[in-house]
């Protein structure tokens, strides 16, 4: 386990990471924290929540975590959670995976509120370059099918950036749930308000990538089945062709005694000559039909 701890003038800030439950037990027994709210935090698929208690406030969070080319269709593959235990004298975060951000934070902060909404929007850019990154995916998918002449896409691939924006957006609308819960001092509103304000673009975001991902999937079929229809088309057409003609043929394949026509001496020809009447008639019909 990593412990760090920073006093600021107005409260104090611990930071755990990596607690074991009886570590954390012992750690927050001077917090008078709820056992349950303990178990919340170990829990690994805890999804975001905000509760008020007594003398501070409990609030889960989850940060972006997973690696862009991983395929992962679950919030604990996507994201890792940091819990919040705050009041005006102290601020507690936990988590188990590894954050830079938290390491960077500024030796001034006027209150733990501050500091704990300056975590909160460090939480919520962790989505910025994942939501550009499938954005220039869904755009990447959309050049292939319209402007590369229907080039074949991974439905698979798809499938995992719908799956992740699918998720991120779950996430996001959590915690615009709980930034709308959380009050804060008057001279903070604004920060908090920019706060909610960039939660509620990335929710619209997402919407946009997964509104993509369906228009796109859609797209993808109807090529599909557009070209499964257009080689259906040239087999009919071939087929119209070569039946009349391979009709003849097997009619002046057989070999019986009485056929007058075996014995004409231009009957090869006049066959032939039958073959590609039939052929010009059938194309000049297939041209007046538009079909060709």
């Amino acid at each position: 386990m990593s412990k760090t701890i920073k006093t600021y003038s107005t409260f104090q800030w611990t930071d755990l990471e990596k607690p074991t439950q009886e570590e954390l037990e012992t750690l927050t027994s001077s917090f008078n924290i709820d056992i349950h709210l303990l178990e919340d935090i170990l829990e690994y698929g805890h999804l975001p929540k905000i509760e008020k208690v007594s003398n501070y406030t409990f609030i889960i969070l989850r940060a972006y975590a997973s690696n862009t080319k991983e395929n992962v269709t679950t919030v604990v593959g996507l994201s890792n959670k940091i819990a919040f235990f705050i009041n005006d004298k102290n601020l507690l975060t936990v988590h188990r995976a590894e954050f830079p951000f938290l390491k960077n934070r500024s030796d001034s902060c006027d209150s733990s509120e501050a500091l704990m909404l300056d975590i909160i929007n460090e939480i919520l850019l962790t989505y910025e370059k994942p939501l550009e990154q499938q954005s220039e995916k869904m755009d990447e998918f959309e050049r292939a099918i319209f402007l590369k002449g229907g080039q074949s896409i991974s439905i698979e691939a798809l499938y995992y950036q719908k799956s992740k924006a699918r998720i991120s957006k779950k996430v996001m609308s959590l915690t615009q749930a709980v930034l709308n819960q959380i009050s804060v001092k008057p001279d903070l509103a604004s920060l908090l308000q920019d706060t909610k304000e960039t939660t509620l673009s990335y929710l619209l975001q997402y919407d946009e990538v997964i509104e993509d991902a369906n228009t796109i999937l859609h797209s993808y079929m109807s090529v599909t089945a557009q070209r499964s229809n257009d080689v259906m088309k040239l087999l009919t057409i071939f087929s119209a062709f070569f039946l009349p003609l391979t009709f003849i043929v097997g009619i002046y394949g057989m070999n019986f005694d009485n056929m007058p026509e075996l014995r004409w001496p231009n009957g090869y020809y006049y066959a032939l000559g039958l073959m590609l009447t039939i052929s010009i008639v059938i194309w000049a019909w297939f041209k007046r039909k538009k079909i060709m």
